[in-house]
Protein backbone atom coordinates (compact mmCIF):
# COMPACT_ATOMS: atom_id res chain seq x y z
CA UNK A 1 0.00 0.00 0.00
CA UNK A 2 2.71 2.45 1.06
CA UNK A 3 5.66 2.97 -1.26
CA UNK A 4 8.83 4.90 -0.54
CA UNK A 5 11.32 6.19 -3.06
CA UNK A 6 14.05 8.76 -3.66
CA UNK A 7 11.59 11.66 -3.36
CA UNK A 8 10.80 10.57 0.22
CA UNK A 9 14.49 10.23 1.13
CA UNK A 10 15.11 13.63 -0.47
CA UNK A 11 12.61 15.19 1.95
CA UNK A 12 14.52 13.81 4.93
CA UNK A 13 17.34 16.18 3.93
CA UNK A 14 14.99 19.08 4.66
CA UNK A 15 14.10 17.68 8.11
CA UNK A 16 17.79 17.35 9.01
CA UNK A 17 18.70 20.72 7.47
CA UNK A 18 16.12 22.61 9.55
CA UNK A 19 17.51 21.18 12.78
CA UNK A 20 21.13 21.65 11.67
CA UNK A 21 20.69 25.35 10.85
CA UNK A 22 19.02 26.03 14.20
CA UNK A 23 21.77 24.08 16.00
CA UNK A 24 24.37 26.26 14.26
CA UNK A 25 22.60 29.34 15.71
CA UNK A 26 22.10 27.76 19.16
CA UNK A 27 23.07 29.59 22.34
CA UNK A 28 24.47 26.29 23.66
CA UNK A 29 25.45 23.78 20.97
CA UNK A 30 26.51 21.23 23.59
CA UNK A 31 22.91 20.66 24.65
CA UNK A 32 21.05 19.33 21.61
CA UNK A 33 17.61 18.03 22.78
CA UNK A 34 17.74 14.55 21.25
CA UNK A 35 14.75 13.22 23.19
CA UNK A 36 12.69 16.24 22.26
CA UNK A 37 13.70 15.87 18.60
CA UNK A 38 12.51 12.26 18.54
CA UNK A 39 9.35 13.13 20.47
CA UNK A 40 8.53 16.08 18.19
CA UNK A 41 8.83 14.01 15.02
CA UNK A 42 6.79 11.18 16.55
CA UNK A 43 4.04 13.62 17.57
CA UNK A 44 3.97 15.05 14.04
CA UNK A 45 3.81 11.58 12.49
CA UNK A 46 1.04 10.54 14.87
CA UNK A 47 -1.00 13.64 14.02
CA UNK A 48 -0.58 13.05 10.26
CA UNK A 49 -1.59 9.40 10.55
CA UNK A 50 -4.50 10.32 12.80
CA UNK A 51 -5.85 12.74 10.22
CA UNK A 52 -4.96 11.03 6.94
CA UNK A 53 -4.01 7.42 7.68
CA UNK A 54 -6.85 5.86 9.70
CA UNK A 55 -9.78 4.21 7.89
CA UNK A 56 -12.15 6.80 9.34
CA UNK A 57 -9.82 9.66 8.45
CA UNK A 58 -11.41 10.22 5.04
CA UNK A 59 -14.75 11.09 6.62
CA UNK A 60 -12.98 13.47 9.02
CA UNK A 61 -11.16 15.14 6.12
CA UNK A 62 -14.40 15.43 4.15
CA UNK A 63 -16.09 16.85 7.23
CA UNK A 64 -13.41 19.53 7.61
CA UNK A 65 -13.73 20.52 3.98
CA UNK A 66 -17.53 20.52 4.16
CA UNK A 67 -17.39 22.60 7.32
CA UNK A 68 -15.15 25.19 5.70
CA UNK A 69 -17.39 25.21 2.63
CA UNK A 70 -20.44 25.79 4.82
CA UNK A 71 -18.70 28.61 6.68
CA UNK A 72 -17.72 30.23 3.39
CA UNK A 73 -21.27 29.89 2.04
CA UNK A 74 -22.78 31.30 5.23
CA UNK A 75 -20.34 34.20 5.21
CA UNK A 76 -21.21 34.88 1.59
CA UNK A 77 -24.86 35.30 2.59
CA UNK A 78 -23.87 38.19 4.86
CA UNK A 79 -21.56 39.67 2.22
CA UNK A 80 -24.30 39.58 -0.40
CA UNK A 81 -26.76 41.20 2.00
CA UNK A 82 -24.38 44.13 2.54
CA UNK A 83 -22.75 44.45 -0.90
CA UNK A 84 -25.40 42.97 -3.21
CA UNK A 85 -24.16 41.89 -6.63
CA UNK A 86 -20.61 43.09 -5.81
CA UNK A 87 -20.50 40.37 -3.15
CA UNK A 88 -21.70 37.62 -5.48
CA UNK A 89 -25.45 38.26 -5.40
CA UNK A 90 -27.72 38.24 -8.47
CA UNK A 91 -25.92 40.05 -11.26
CA UNK A 92 -27.68 42.92 -13.07
CA UNK A 93 -25.97 42.06 -16.36
CA UNK A 94 -25.00 39.03 -18.43
CA UNK A 95 -21.84 37.25 -17.22
CA UNK A 96 -19.36 36.31 -19.94
CA UNK A 97 -16.50 35.32 -17.57
CA UNK A 98 -17.72 33.79 -14.26
CA UNK A 99 -14.14 33.52 -12.97
CA UNK A 100 -13.92 37.30 -12.92
CA UNK A 101 -16.56 37.40 -10.17
CA UNK A 102 -14.01 36.33 -7.54
CA UNK A 103 -13.01 39.44 -5.60
CA UNK A 104 -10.55 38.93 -2.75
CA UNK A 105 -12.04 41.76 -0.67
CA UNK A 106 -15.50 40.19 -0.80
CA UNK A 107 -14.70 36.46 -0.98
CA UNK A 108 -11.84 36.09 1.53
CA UNK A 109 -11.53 39.06 3.91
CA UNK A 110 -15.08 38.73 5.34
CA UNK A 111 -14.22 35.16 6.38
CA UNK A 112 -11.54 36.53 8.69
CA UNK A 113 -14.13 38.67 10.50
CA UNK A 114 -16.66 35.85 10.82
CA UNK A 115 -14.12 33.28 12.06
CA UNK A 116 -12.67 35.79 14.52
CA UNK A 117 -16.13 36.36 16.03
CA UNK A 118 -16.86 32.62 16.03
CA UNK A 119 -13.53 31.87 17.74
CA UNK A 120 -14.24 34.40 20.49
CA UNK A 121 -17.71 32.92 20.96
CA UNK A 122 -16.39 29.36 21.18
CA UNK A 123 -13.75 30.52 23.65
CA UNK A 124 -16.41 32.19 25.84
CA UNK A 125 -18.54 29.04 25.76
CA UNK A 126 -15.53 26.96 26.77
CA UNK A 127 -15.33 24.83 23.62
CA UNK A 128 -12.10 26.28 22.22
CA UNK A 129 -10.56 26.47 25.67
CA UNK A 130 -11.00 22.72 26.14
CA UNK A 131 -9.58 21.99 22.70
CA UNK A 132 -6.50 24.06 23.53
CA UNK A 133 -6.28 22.44 26.96
CA UNK A 134 -6.13 19.06 25.19
CA UNK A 135 -3.31 20.14 22.88
CA UNK A 136 -1.54 21.76 25.83
CA UNK A 137 -1.69 18.49 27.76
CA UNK A 138 -0.19 16.62 24.79
CA UNK A 139 2.68 19.14 24.55
CA UNK A 140 3.18 19.03 28.31
CA UNK A 141 3.37 15.22 28.51
CA UNK A 142 5.28 14.51 25.29
CA UNK A 143 7.66 17.47 25.17
CA UNK A 144 8.15 18.35 28.82
CA UNK A 145 6.78 21.90 28.59
CA UNK A 146 5.58 23.76 31.66
CA UNK A 147 1.86 24.51 31.97
CA UNK A 148 2.09 28.12 30.79
CA UNK A 149 4.36 27.27 27.84
CA UNK A 150 2.25 24.24 26.90
CA UNK A 151 -0.93 26.28 26.90
CA UNK A 152 0.62 29.16 24.95
CA UNK A 153 1.92 26.61 22.41
CA UNK A 154 -1.57 25.18 21.98
CA UNK A 155 -3.09 28.67 21.82
CA UNK A 156 -0.74 29.67 19.00
CA UNK A 157 -2.33 26.98 16.80
CA UNK A 158 -5.66 28.80 16.83
CA UNK A 159 -5.04 32.40 17.83
CA UNK A 160 -2.68 35.11 16.57
CA UNK A 161 0.72 35.77 18.13
CA UNK A 162 -0.32 38.81 20.15
CA UNK A 163 -3.64 37.23 21.19
CA UNK A 164 -1.67 34.27 22.52
CA UNK A 165 0.41 36.55 24.71
CA UNK A 166 -2.77 38.19 26.01
CA UNK A 167 -4.17 34.78 26.96
CA UNK A 168 -1.29 34.15 29.39
CA UNK A 169 -0.67 37.81 30.21
CA UNK A 170 -0.56 37.09 33.94
CA UNK A 171 2.35 34.67 33.46
CA UNK A 172 4.52 36.68 31.06
CA UNK A 173 6.75 38.12 33.78
CA UNK A 174 7.52 34.59 35.02
CA UNK A 175 8.66 33.19 31.65
CA UNK A 176 12.33 32.27 31.28
CA UNK A 177 14.32 33.43 28.28
CA UNK A 178 13.81 30.03 26.64
CA UNK A 179 10.04 30.10 27.26
CA UNK A 180 9.76 33.63 25.89
CA UNK A 181 11.73 32.68 22.78
CA UNK A 182 9.52 29.60 22.40
CA UNK A 183 6.34 31.70 22.48
CA UNK A 184 7.69 34.19 19.92
CA UNK A 185 8.89 31.39 17.63
CA UNK A 186 5.52 29.64 17.74
CA UNK A 187 3.86 32.94 16.87
CA UNK A 188 5.95 32.84 13.70
CA UNK A 189 5.55 29.10 13.00
CA UNK A 190 1.74 28.94 13.10
CA UNK A 191 -1.26 30.97 11.92
CA UNK A 192 -4.50 32.16 13.49
CA UNK A 193 -7.73 30.24 13.01
CA UNK A 194 -9.30 33.26 11.35
CA UNK A 195 -6.72 33.19 8.55
CA UNK A 196 -6.65 29.38 8.23
CA UNK A 197 -10.12 29.40 6.68
CA UNK A 198 -9.13 32.24 4.35
CA UNK A 199 -6.13 30.23 3.11
CA UNK A 200 -8.31 27.15 2.59
CA UNK A 201 -10.75 29.24 0.58
CA UNK A 202 -7.93 30.53 -1.65
CA UNK A 203 -6.67 26.99 -2.30
CA UNK A 204 -9.92 25.00 -2.47
CA UNK A 205 -10.04 24.95 -6.28
CA UNK A 206 -6.36 24.01 -6.59
CA UNK A 207 -5.71 21.45 -3.85
CA UNK A 208 -8.06 18.58 -2.92
CA UNK A 209 -8.90 18.59 0.80
CA UNK A 210 -7.37 22.07 1.11
CA UNK A 211 -9.04 22.79 4.47
CA UNK A 212 -7.70 19.62 6.08
CA UNK A 213 -4.17 20.35 4.85
CA UNK A 214 -4.22 23.99 6.03
CA UNK A 215 -5.53 23.07 9.49
CA UNK A 216 -3.05 20.18 9.74
CA UNK A 217 -0.23 22.51 8.68
CA UNK A 218 -0.69 24.89 11.61
CA UNK A 219 -1.13 22.01 14.08
CA UNK A 220 1.92 20.08 12.82
CA UNK A 221 4.19 23.12 12.80
CA UNK A 222 3.67 23.65 16.53
CA UNK A 223 5.79 20.61 17.59
CA UNK A 224 8.38 21.59 14.97
CA UNK A 225 8.46 25.15 16.31
CA UNK A 226 8.84 23.88 19.89
CA UNK A 227 11.78 21.68 18.87
CA UNK A 228 13.63 24.34 16.85
CA UNK A 229 13.09 26.97 19.55
CA UNK A 230 14.52 24.61 22.17
CA UNK A 231 17.50 23.86 19.92
CA UNK A 232 18.30 27.58 19.49
CA UNK A 233 17.60 28.62 23.10
CA UNK A 234 17.80 25.59 25.43
CA UNK A 235 15.95 25.60 28.77
CA UNK A 236 18.14 25.62 31.92
CA UNK A 237 18.79 22.06 33.22
CA UNK A 238 16.16 20.83 35.68
CA UNK A 239 13.63 23.59 34.94
CA UNK A 240 10.10 22.18 34.74
CA UNK A 241 8.23 25.34 33.74
CA UNK A 242 5.56 27.56 35.23
CA UNK A 243 2.12 26.05 35.79
CA UNK A 244 -0.95 27.88 34.50
CA UNK A 245 -4.47 28.18 35.92
CA UNK A 246 -6.56 27.71 32.79
CA UNK A 247 -9.65 29.18 34.45
CA UNK A 248 -8.00 32.55 35.06
CA UNK A 249 -7.06 33.28 31.46
CA UNK A 250 -8.75 35.33 28.72
CA UNK A 251 -12.37 36.15 29.60
CA UNK A 252 -15.37 37.87 28.02
CA UNK A 253 -18.20 39.43 30.00
CA UNK A 254 -20.99 37.81 27.98
CA UNK A 255 -21.85 36.16 24.67
CA UNK A 256 -22.53 39.56 23.13
CA UNK A 257 -19.21 40.87 24.42
CA UNK A 258 -17.40 37.89 22.89
CA UNK A 259 -19.07 38.39 19.51
CA UNK A 260 -18.48 42.16 19.55
CA UNK A 261 -14.84 41.82 20.53
CA UNK A 262 -14.34 39.11 17.92
CA UNK A 263 -15.86 41.31 15.24
CA UNK A 264 -13.63 44.23 16.20
CA UNK A 265 -10.50 42.08 16.26
CA UNK A 266 -11.43 40.39 12.97
CA UNK A 267 -12.11 43.70 11.27
CA UNK A 268 -8.71 45.00 12.36
CA UNK A 269 -7.02 41.86 10.98
CA UNK A 270 -8.97 42.01 7.70
CA UNK A 271 -8.14 45.69 7.18
CA UNK A 272 -4.46 45.05 7.88
CA UNK A 273 -4.42 42.08 5.51
CA UNK A 274 -6.09 44.09 2.74
CA UNK A 275 -3.81 47.08 3.26
CA UNK A 276 -0.70 44.86 3.31
CA UNK A 277 -1.72 43.20 0.05
CA UNK A 278 -2.24 46.55 -1.67
CA UNK A 279 1.13 47.86 -0.51
CA UNK A 280 3.22 44.73 -1.09
CA UNK A 281 1.75 43.93 -4.51
CA UNK A 282 2.37 47.55 -5.50
CA UNK A 283 5.96 47.42 -4.25
CA UNK A 284 6.57 44.23 -6.22
CA UNK A 285 5.21 45.91 -9.35
CA UNK A 286 7.50 48.92 -8.79
CA UNK A 287 10.53 46.69 -8.20
CA UNK A 288 9.74 44.58 -11.28
CA UNK A 289 9.44 47.74 -13.35
CA UNK A 290 12.91 48.82 -12.26
CA UNK A 291 14.42 45.36 -12.77
CA UNK A 292 12.76 45.14 -16.19
CA UNK A 293 15.20 47.69 -17.66
CA UNK A 294 18.13 45.33 -17.04
CA UNK A 295 19.29 42.99 -19.83
CA UNK A 296 17.20 39.84 -20.08
CA UNK A 297 18.56 36.54 -18.77
CA UNK A 298 17.39 33.24 -20.21
CA UNK A 299 15.05 35.02 -22.58
CA UNK A 300 13.07 36.69 -19.79
CA UNK A 301 13.30 39.91 -17.81
CA UNK A 302 14.56 40.10 -14.24
CA UNK A 303 11.82 40.16 -11.61
CA UNK A 304 11.49 39.86 -7.84
CA UNK A 305 9.83 36.47 -8.34
CA UNK A 306 12.68 35.08 -10.49
CA UNK A 307 15.37 36.29 -8.07
CA UNK A 308 13.60 34.78 -5.06
CA UNK A 309 13.13 31.57 -7.02
CA UNK A 310 16.86 31.32 -7.69
CA UNK A 311 17.75 32.00 -4.04
CA UNK A 312 15.31 29.54 -2.47
CA UNK A 313 15.36 26.77 -5.10
CA UNK A 314 17.90 24.63 -3.19
CA UNK A 315 15.82 24.87 -0.01
CA UNK A 316 12.67 23.90 -1.94
CA UNK A 317 14.51 20.89 -3.36
CA UNK A 318 15.40 19.65 0.15
CA UNK A 319 11.67 19.54 0.96
CA UNK A 320 11.27 16.77 -1.61
CA UNK A 321 10.25 18.91 -4.59
CA UNK A 322 11.55 17.90 -8.05
CA UNK A 323 14.28 20.21 -9.35
CA UNK A 324 12.21 21.18 -12.39
CA UNK A 325 9.62 22.67 -10.00
CA UNK A 326 12.11 23.99 -7.42
CA UNK A 327 12.39 27.48 -8.95
CA UNK A 328 8.62 28.05 -8.75
CA UNK A 329 8.47 26.57 -5.26
CA UNK A 330 11.52 28.61 -4.19
CA UNK A 331 9.82 31.76 -5.39
CA UNK A 332 6.81 30.94 -3.20
CA UNK A 333 9.09 30.46 -0.16
CA UNK A 334 10.79 33.79 -0.86
CA UNK A 335 7.51 35.63 -1.35
CA UNK A 336 6.22 34.19 1.93
CA UNK A 337 9.35 35.27 3.85
CA UNK A 338 9.91 38.69 2.28
CA UNK A 339 6.26 39.64 1.77
CA UNK A 340 3.42 37.63 3.37
CA UNK A 341 2.05 34.10 3.30
CA UNK A 342 -1.23 35.38 1.83
CA UNK A 343 0.49 36.58 -1.35
CA UNK A 344 2.36 33.28 -1.49
CA UNK A 345 -0.89 31.31 -1.15
CA UNK A 346 -2.51 33.37 -3.90
CA UNK A 347 0.51 32.67 -6.12
CA UNK A 348 0.34 28.96 -5.22
CA UNK A 349 -3.29 28.87 -6.32
CA UNK A 350 -2.17 30.40 -9.64
CA UNK A 351 0.58 27.81 -10.24
CA UNK A 352 -1.08 24.93 -12.14
CA UNK A 353 2.32 23.87 -13.48
CA UNK A 354 3.19 22.42 -10.06
CA UNK A 355 2.35 18.76 -9.43
CA UNK A 356 -0.27 17.83 -6.85
CA UNK A 357 2.37 16.50 -4.45
CA UNK A 358 4.39 19.73 -4.71
CA UNK A 359 1.27 21.85 -4.09
CA UNK A 360 0.52 19.87 -0.93
CA UNK A 361 4.11 20.16 0.34
CA UNK A 362 4.09 23.91 -0.33
CA UNK A 363 0.80 24.31 1.56
CA UNK A 364 2.60 23.13 4.69
CA UNK A 365 5.72 25.19 3.94
CA UNK A 366 3.78 28.43 3.51
CA UNK A 367 1.31 28.12 6.39
CA UNK A 368 2.78 30.40 9.06
CA UNK A 369 3.26 34.04 10.03
CA UNK A 370 7.05 33.76 9.53
CA UNK A 371 7.64 36.84 7.41
CA UNK A 372 9.52 40.08 7.83
CA UNK A 373 6.41 42.16 8.53
CA UNK A 374 5.60 39.91 11.51
CA UNK A 375 8.89 40.90 13.12
CA UNK A 376 7.66 44.46 13.61
CA UNK A 377 4.15 43.41 14.61
CA UNK A 378 5.26 40.91 17.26
CA UNK A 379 8.11 43.08 18.57
CA UNK A 380 5.86 46.10 19.07
CA UNK A 381 2.98 44.09 20.56
CA UNK A 382 5.15 42.10 22.95
CA UNK A 383 7.09 45.20 24.00
CA UNK A 384 3.85 46.83 25.10
CA UNK A 385 2.96 43.77 27.18
CA UNK A 386 6.49 43.40 28.63
CA UNK A 387 8.16 46.85 28.50
CA UNK A 388 10.88 45.77 30.97
CA UNK A 389 12.03 43.05 28.54
CA UNK A 390 11.79 45.10 25.35
CA UNK A 391 15.48 44.90 24.47
CA UNK A 392 15.54 41.15 25.11
CA UNK A 393 12.51 40.68 22.84
CA UNK A 394 13.98 42.77 20.04
CA UNK A 395 17.21 40.82 20.27
CA UNK A 396 15.28 37.56 19.75
CA UNK A 397 13.12 38.54 16.81
CA UNK A 398 15.32 37.68 13.82
CA UNK A 399 16.37 34.35 15.30
CA UNK A 400 12.72 33.58 16.04
CA UNK A 401 11.87 34.44 12.43
CA UNK A 402 14.50 31.95 11.23
CA UNK A 403 13.22 29.24 13.59
CA UNK A 404 9.58 29.88 12.64
CA UNK A 405 10.36 29.83 8.93
CA UNK A 406 12.35 26.60 9.23
CA UNK A 407 9.62 25.01 11.39
CA UNK A 408 7.18 25.05 8.47
CA UNK A 409 9.94 23.85 6.13
CA UNK A 410 10.59 20.96 8.52
CA UNK A 411 6.87 20.13 8.60
CA UNK A 412 6.66 20.29 4.81
CA UNK A 413 9.72 18.05 4.49
CA UNK A 414 8.22 15.53 6.92
CA UNK A 415 5.01 15.46 4.84
CA UNK A 416 7.15 14.99 1.71
CA UNK A 417 8.93 12.05 3.36
CA UNK A 418 5.62 10.19 3.72
CA UNK A 419 4.17 8.06 0.90
CA UNK A 420 1.96 9.71 -1.72
CA UNK A 421 -0.87 7.23 -1.15
CA UNK A 422 -1.35 8.54 2.41
CA UNK A 423 -2.66 11.79 0.90
CA UNK A 424 -4.54 10.17 -1.99
CA UNK A 425 -1.93 11.11 -4.61
CA UNK A 426 -1.37 8.64 -7.44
Amino acid sequence: MFGFGWENAQSLIGVALSMAVCWAWSEDRRRFPWRLAIGSILVQLALVLLLFGLPTARSVVQGLNSGVGSLAASTQEGVQFVFGYLGGGPQPYAISNPNALFVFAFDVLPLIIVISALSALLWHWGVLKWVMRGFGLVFQKTMGLGGASAFSSATNIFLGNIECALVIKGYLHKLTRAELFLMITLGMATVAGSTMIAYATILHATIPDAAAHVIAASVLSAPAGILLARIMVPEPPGYTGEDADYDQLLKYESTIDAIGTGISDGLNIALNVGAALIVFVSLIAIANGILGVLPHVGGAAFSVQRILGWIFSPLAWTLGIPWKEAATAGNLLGVKLVLTEIIAFIDLAKSPELSERTRIIMTYALCSFANISSVGIIASGMSVLMPDRRQEIIGMMWRALLAGFLATCMTAALVGALPRSLFGIA
